[in-house]
């Protein structure tokens, strides 16, 4: 299962209103189908920063930030066709940011314990608004979500095969990324549930 989320800019009371009419409307039709800081703080190779607090937010594997980052910025870095969405010359690569990971962490958590898939929380919060949660102050945001996958090439790849979740992954405009994956419970629909939160800040 995946699901990607419109990219929202730029980060002004109008315009995320209107972004936020537009993805209600996106949410909807995507349903249907059933398918997606003030700065960004790089971690150093090897030592990417886990996220405070929120328990098994990488489902076991070992250097989660770091296997993310390789496999994320080899695609950015080859380019790709992104189906209907054209192609997308090679562009830079995205660093880890610890709070977008933590607001992909909480995301994903609440997905699993709550044992559904949606870009909206569980109370009715959009991704801006679990972002702007954690301080990052952001002028481009995007998010891509999955379920079932067992690992990060397996996500990924599967994010690179539909036309939405490579365009996010692809897109020039963001230079930061958080990723998270939380198993599901006993009695979950997905045995995995995973955010990625991608982002410029301002």
């Amino acid at each position: 299962m995946l699901r990607p989320m419109p990219i929202a800019q730029p980060n002004s009371p109008r315009a995320r209103a209107a972004w936020a009419a537009a993805c209600a409307a996106a949410l909807g039709l995507l349903a249907a189908c059933g398918g997606g800081g003030d700065e960004t703080v790089p971690a150093p190779a090897g030592q990417a920063q886990p996220v405070g607090g929120t328990p098994k937010v990488d489902c076991g594997i070992a250097a989660f930030a770091d296997g993310a980052l390789v496999r994320i910025n080899q695609y950015r870095a080859a380019g790709a066709t992104c189906g209907a969405q054209g192609a997308f010359a090679p562009t830079g690569a995205v660093r880890w940011n610890n709070a977008l990971a933590e607001a992909a962490a909480a995301h994903s958590l609440d997905m699993a314990t709550r044992n559904y898939f949606s870009h909206t929380s569980a109370d009715g919060r959009s991704m801006a608004e679990r972002v702007d949660a954690t301080g990052y102050t952001w002028s481009t945001l995007g998010e891509n979500i999955a379920a079932g996958q067992v690992g990060i090439d397996a996500v990924v790849d599967a994010w690179m095969g539909s036309d939405g979740h490579c365009v996010n992954l692809m897109n020039p405009a963001f230079d930061a990324i958080g990723l998270a994956c939380v198993p599901g419970a006993s009695d979950s629909t997905y045995r995995t549930y995973w955010t990625l939160d991608l982002a410029r800040g301002r």
